[in-house]
């Protein structure tokens, strides 16, 4: 996944930016997708072969804004219990009580999350969409700023269960982390000497409280009548598309424009336009189109190319 390269960005994203890109090195347009994401309160699908860094990115993101990391190795035994949490009863106050399961984090890595059941996948639902989790019938908020990064081996590999399409709406945006670079490599091997594990993560000036500020500021970005009938126009392509089986949702729609609210909060605007909306497109189509097994790689950018784009106002 490539991406158009970084722009002036406020004090507070620079320094997260930096941090990323300090730990993920040769990543700079994933970097953008990710921090897009972020600041659009989504979720992030990233399918990819292991040991790419999926697991150092999710780590160094909850270490640059400053909150809580926690992993669930998913697996076919998984419960939905072992993310969510369970009540257990008391002898001493006789009363059952709730221990909060992994999803109670800011940031939570479901590794290989199509390698468990689909009753323990749908765990996360709620928690991804709505920000609570309802364990016997009683309601426990997440954080404000929860934030998941699943990752997933590609659907060919044996022993996995593809994600149902109403798990898949609730991830914002599909990313591959894909190798590095042969520059990059060898500054990471040069960084390895030593001590590694000894190292903190880069500090990148940043907190929870200023993560929620800057996603509010996100959500007030202008988007203009012209550039929601834009959307609106490649929503309704992606229904009545041949190749396409299952096109874009409200839901995928919203988040659509979200993340182009983001992406041009990132390139230091105050309103979005098409170019946004293009950008952004392929990784957000990515996680929510069902696609005719006859669909060619180029399907997106055919859709693109189809939906006429408005005239943004100078």
């Amino acid at each position: 996944m490539t991406a158009a390269p970084p722009h002036p960005a406020p004090p507070p994203v620079a320094g997260l930016r930096a941090a990323l890109n300090a730990s993920l090195r040769g990543k700079a347009g994933l970097v953008e997708y990710v921090l897009a994401g972020l600041l659009a309160r989504g979720h992030l699908l990233l399918e990819d072969k292991p040991g790419l860094g999926k697991t150092t990115l999710a780590k160094s993101l909850a270490a640059a804004v400053g909150g809580r990391f926690a992993r669930v190795q998913c697996t076919p035994d998984l419960l939905p219990g072992d993310i969510t949490g369970f009540s257990v009863f008391n002898q001493k106050t006789r009363e059952f009580e709730f221990v909060p399961g992994p999803v109670f984090a800011d940031v939570l890595l479901a590794d290989e999350i199509n390698r468990t059941s689909p009753r323990t996948q749908s765990a996360l639902l709620e928690a991804m969409g709505e920000r609570q989790v309802t364990v016997d019938n009683r309601r426990h908020p997440l954080g404000e700023t929860f934030f998941v990064i699943a990752t997933q081996n590609p659907v060919e590999h044996h022993g996995t269960y593809p994600l149902p399409e109403a798990q898949l709406d609730r991830f914002a945006l599909k990313l591959s982390v894909g190798y590095p670079d042969r520059a990059s490599e060898l500054d990471m091997l040069a960084a390895a000497v030593g001590d590694p594990a000894g190292r903190a993560d880069p500090a990148s000036g940043f907190d929870a409280a200023a993560l929620a500020a800057l996603q509010g500021r996100v959500a007030r970005v202008a988007v203009t009548a012209p550039v929601r009938g834009y959307l609106a126009d490649l929503a309704a392509a992606t229904r009545g598309h041949p190749r396409i089986t299952l096109g874009v949702s409200p839901r995928g729609l919203l988040t659509w424009q979200r993340v182009a609210q983001a992406w041009a909060f990132l390139k230091g605007r105050p309103f979005v336009t098409p170019d946004d909306v293009q950008d952004v497109a392929r990784p957000v189509l990515a996680v929510r189109l069902g696609l005719d097994p006859d669909a060619g790689p180029g399907l997106i950018d055919d859709l693109l190319a189809a939906v006429p784009v408005p005239v943004h106002p100078k």
